[in-house]
């Protein structure tokens, strides 16, 4: 397993994994319209995990203000599961959010989606006491 930044000739396969992992996700999560929005922000903060073959496997996209992190669109092929490579792409993002200055990240995950969690947990985030609010604009 490799993780290395994303390109464009992964699209296809981001796009394929995001639609089985994230299916309730809204349209504004959804590849077509999420990632030309990432690549705009020439952060480099977007990654992929490929497998020996060269196929995507895993992604993360992680946010930076100067003021906290995000992380995003944490996902691995369910072929691939159980292997660290999630582990390995927050640890990515979250080094590199670190050497940027970065000394706080924030991520959500549906409540009902205890494993995702439970995973979170094992890498010691843990769940504060807020009230996540948003606003479609």
């Amino acid at each position: 397993m490799q993780i290395i930044p994303y390109e464009d000739r992964h699209f296809a396969e981001v796009d394929r994994l995001w639609h089985a992992e994230f299916p309730n996700d809204p349209e504004r999560n959804r590849a077509p319209q999420a990632i030309p929005k990432k690549l705009a922000q020439a952060d480099g903060l977007f990654w992929v995990a490929l497998d020996e073959n060269g196929d995507v496997i895993g992604t993360i996209m992680a946010g930076w203000d100067g003021h906290r992190g995000w992380l995003y669109s944490v996902a691995v092929a369910p072929s691939h599961r159980n292997a660290g490579i999630g582990t390995a792409l927050v640890n990515t993002a979250l080094d590199e959010l670190r050497d940027r200055g970065c000394i706080k990240v924030n991520l959500q995950v549906r409540s009902s989606n205890k494993a995702v969690v439970e995973f979170y947990r094992t890498l010691g985030f843990v769940t504060e006491p807020m009230v996540s609010m948003g606003r479609t604009l």
